[in-house]
């Protein structure tokens, strides 16, 4: 279970830097038409980021993510999802 956890904060510290570094493609990179259409990929990575904050108070309601997908409302920069990125250990 530890060992779970362990991959899971991992992935999403990746998956993070990746966002931040404007490097989506190392997320998706053999989906050629993930990879054709970033853009998209750059709008699921947001809402996800938002939906797996640790602070339950941050992550939208589905009826926001909804809205973020469907391109209703503006998807704000998200924080961190992690309280101790791996980088700063």
């Amino acid at each position: 279970m530890e060992s779970d956890m362990e991959e899971r904060a991992i992935l999403t510290d990746w998956a993070y830097d990746c966002y931040c570094e404007g490097a989506l493609d190392a997320l998706v990179e053999n989906d050629i038409d993930a990879l054709n259409d970033i853009g998209k990929v750059e709008k699921f990575v947001q809402v996800a980021i938002w939906c797996i904050q640790e602070d339950p108070s941050l992550r939208p309601t589905m009826r926001a993510v909804s809205q973020m997908l469907e391109g209703v409302l503006e998807i704000p920069f998200p924080p961190c999802p992690c309280p101790y990125p791996y980088h700063m250990l």
